[in-house]
């Protein structure tokens, strides 16, 4: 390989780490992410701690079994894309959140990835919407428990005693739409 410039070094050196906090947040052990990628647990360990060099072909199964775009885990920079670069953050409450709206005072809306965490019912103002892309979502509404799959959705108000988790070991993905001051998604059509 060619001389790498001090740009391209500094991507190269980061998707290690990204790889680890990515299995981390997704609860994954090294050998349950061999056994989904046909990857060596070694490969997998030297990837991630950078003494192995990021191919595409060790690259492009991992984003798979994590479920994020290939650019998610590079992190190139950008090139003048007009579209909006989304910044993942870590939730107080747990999980990784994604906003996908920035819009102050309005219905805002957010990609949650959620791990395994200890219920603890909470209360705040404004109207909840949820709609469960991947896994089962284990949701508390006061003394009522609901467990969602991929494709169904809640909606509630959230003064009501409420937590939402993964109703097993296996993270759960879902879009999360909110609004701050009882706002809620307005239906126009129905089926």
């Amino acid at each position: 390989m060619g001389r790498v410039d001090a740009e391209t070094a500094e991507i190269l050196a980061g998707i290690g780490p990204r790889l680890r906090a990515l299995r981390r947040e997704r609860a994954l052990s090294l050998a349950a992410v061999a056994d989904r990628t046909g990857l060596s647990v070694s490969t997998l360990s030297r990837l991630e701690t950078g003494h192995r060099a990021p191919t595409l072909d060790l690259l492009i199964p991992l984003a798979r079994v994590y479920r994020v775009a290939l650019d998610a885990v590079v992190a190139a920079p950008a090139t003048g894309d007009p579209r909006m670069h989304l910044q993942p953050h870590r939730h107080a409450s747990g999980g990784v959140v994604v906003p996908l709206t920035g819009y102050p005072g309005r219905v805002q809306v957010f990609k949650h990835v959620l791990g395994p965490r200890e219920p603890r019912l909470v209360t705040h103002d404004g109207h909840a919407w949820l709609y469960v892309l991947a896994g089962t979502l284990r949701l508390l509404l006061g003394a009522e428990e609901h467990l969602l799959g991929p494709g169904e959705t809640a909606e509630f108000d959230p003064a009501t005693p409420h937590w939402f988790g993964p109703a097993g070991a296996t993270p759960v993905e879902i879009l999360h739409l909110f609004g701050p001051h009882g706002d809620r998604a307005v239906a126009r059509v129905t089926p």
